[in-house]
């Protein structure tokens, strides 16, 4: 595969001294998507002295990179790093842009007004043209539990998507405050819960993909509760998706993960609070 690829080697951030633990750096890399059609940034956090550190490396793919410095990635997983809390690893945020609410969705079906039409396109450039870029210039494992997916609200659902229909590629997904709520119909008389299109394909799926989960809310993501039943949607939504993944045969605490923040906000505030144990959870081999 042919790549035009450009490494922003003049926004390199670094924090190391001689007497500390290795930490990641900050770097910027474009890449061109013949799905997409466009250049792409990607953020990347790769460890420094790569030839000192451990051949099979792991990595995380965000959806919405741009927000890296919002949630104070670098900061977090440095922090972690320097105490050994996190092993040495890669992660990859792909920055979204204005056709975010069409490449971000379900590759399957598009919502109620055709956004996530091109979620497809999306999902083939993470799949067939990032993850083999990644891999031909960084040590990273082969094996998809040391890969994982996730991203915020819209690109957690992205996801996991990703992860359900590409579990050789990944073996695990974090999905915070994601848009569960995607749905086939537009809310009114005609909507059932039956609609939300994420919920409807893990449903009618035949197969149980090798694959692991971490689902976060807020209380505060959104004040909606369209069933009037005392629970914000978004939340229901999660824990919606959560039983039919258990109905699949997932378990709670071993295969699924559910982490509510108190007063959390649909921001990058609250995932960046919650940025610790997610990291924690996706490093636990």
């Amino acid at each position: 595969m042919n790549f035009q690829n450009e490494l922003n080697t003049s926004r390199v951030t670094t924090i190391l001294s001689a007497n500390q633990q290795p930490v990641n750096e900050l770097k910027e890399l474009t890449i061109r998507s013949a799905f997409l059609h466009r250049d792409l940034t990607v953020s990347l956090l790769v460890p420094q002295q790569l030839s000192r550190l451990p051949r099979s490396l792991p990595l995380i793919v965000f959806q919405d990179g741009q927000d890296f410095e919002a949630i104070e990635l670098l900061k977090t997983v440095n922090q972690l790093l320097r105490t050994g809390t996190l092993p040495p690893l890669v992660i990859a945020g792909v920055h979204a842009n204005h056709d975010r609410v069409l490449e971000y969705g379900v590759a399957r079906q598009a919502d109620y007004n055709n956004r996530g039409h091109r979620a497809g396109a999306y999902t083939s450039f993470v799949v067939q043209e990032l993850l083999p870029f990644l891999a031909a210039h960084y040590p990273l494992s082969a094996t998809p539990a040391h890969r994982v997916v996730a991203g915020f609200s819209l690109g957690g659902l992205m996801a996991l998507d990703i992860a359900w229909n590409h579990p050789l590629s990944f073996g695990k997904t974090g999905v915070f405050s994601g848009s569960l709520w995607w749905r086939q119909k537009v809310f009114g008389s005609e909507y059932r819960d039956s609609d939300r299109i994420m919920h409807a394909q893990i449903r009618q799926t035949a197969t149980r993909p090798d694959l692991k989960f971490w689902f976060q809310t807020g209380t505060s993501d959104e004040t909606d509760d369209r069933d009037g039943d005392g629970v914000i949607d978004s939340i229901a939504d999660t824990l919606d998706c959560m039983a039919e993944l258990e109905r699949k045969g997932y378990l709670w605490g071993k295969d699924l993960i559910y982490q509510e923040v108190a007063g959390g906000e649909h921001r990058p505030a609250t995932w960046g609070a919650i940025m610790p144990s997610f990291l924690k959870w996706a490093m636990d081999r």
